[in-house]
């Protein structure tokens, strides 16, 4: 195995990320920056190469080989994702040893519905679809220009920042009909990076705020469609 080990002051939790192409590496990455301790897994050696100063520690292993993830300290990580989505039987045998050798949570990344109904048949903890997650995303702020970014809470449930148009410029935030014609709930209002008020704060509202806002998704697009 080839490996290289970066310390960080500020350890958090344990991940192993097994698969490290854009979007392995990506969420290695981003675990990293948050000042958690990553170890990112691949069996092609030029891509532990560019992982391996920017995680915590890169290995050459092949996941399929359940030994190879103990000698590789795998076991002892609190969470493992498993970020391959071309090789199913690579992805499938990677999620089997992960959960047999005893990592506590599981995550997998599914390409296809067969590969999501089997990763689902192995107990993974979450199966992801990012190609599909990022275009629904992305296809929701092209659809609407004042829908800045949004996420998901589930059950239906999401938050919302949109852009102030021209038409609520000046308005005091209480006179914006968000909650009695659309039955949603205002959170708060954001000023550039300055948090200006909530829904119990009757602000003014001015060019380029971005009003966040709680509610079901058919609520939140009538209320875009209405702006």
């Amino acid at each position: 195995m080839f490996g290289s080990k970066k310390k960080s002051s500020d350890k958090r939790s344990t991940f192993v990320v097994i698969g490290l192409g854009n979007f392995g590496y990506s969420v290695a990455q981003e675990l990293t920056r948050f000042g958690n301790h990553v170890i990112g897994l691949d069996t092609r050696p030029e891509r532990v190469s560019q992982c391996a100063e920017e995680i915590s520690q890169a290995l050459i292993v092949d996941a399929r080989d359940d030994a190879a993830l103990r000698e590789a300290g795998v076991a002892e990580c609190d969470v493992a994702l498993v970020a391959m989505g071309s090789d199913l039987e690579a992805s499938i045998l990677a999620a089997i040893n992960l959960k047999t050798i005893g990592v506590p949570v599981v995550w997998a990344k599914a390409t296809t519905k067969t590969h999501h109904r089997i990763l689902s048949k192995l107990k993974v903890d979450r199966v992801v679809h990012p190609e599909v997650e990022m275009g629904q995303h992305i296809a929701q702020m092209l659809h609407n220009p004042l829908v800045r970014d949004y996420v998901s809470l589930g059950n239906g449930y999401h938050v919302v920042n949109f852009k102030i148009p021209e038409s609520l410029e000046g308005k005091a935030l209480q006179e914006v009909p968000y909650g009695t014609d659309h039955n949603l709930r205002c959170i708060g209002v954001m000023r550039g990076t300055e948090w200006i008020g909530d829904g119990s704060n009757n602000c003014t509202l001015a060019a380029d705020d971005l009003l966040i806002l709680l509610g079901k998704r058919s609520d939140l697009r009538h209320f875009a469609s209405s702006l």
